[in-house]
């Protein structure tokens, strides 16, 4: 799913989103598909859900991400 329908169905809402396919330019990593794992009201609910599957599947890329931005990006830290 693009960014763009993510912002259509699920306004003003924290996603929770393995990254399909990223490129990334100078410390910005930008998610170009992705696939909706769940949607939240609270960040704090997200967190948890993240650790979750986190600990169950270390090896996807995963971002909490607010619906109100207008790009899925986020800063590399190095």
């Amino acid at each position: 799913m693009m960014w763009t329908e993510v912002r259509e169905n699920y306004p003003n809402k924290i996603v929770l989103a393995e990254a399909l396919k990223t490129s990334s330019h100078n410390k910005i990593r930008s998610i170009e598909e992705m696939s909706i794992l769940s949607v939240f009201q609270n960040s704090m609910d997200a967190w948890e859900e993240y650790k979750k599957v986190h600990k169950e599947r270390p090896d996807k890329e995963l971002y909490i991400l607010h619906t109100s931005r207008e790009k899925a990006e986020v800063v590399v830290e190095e």
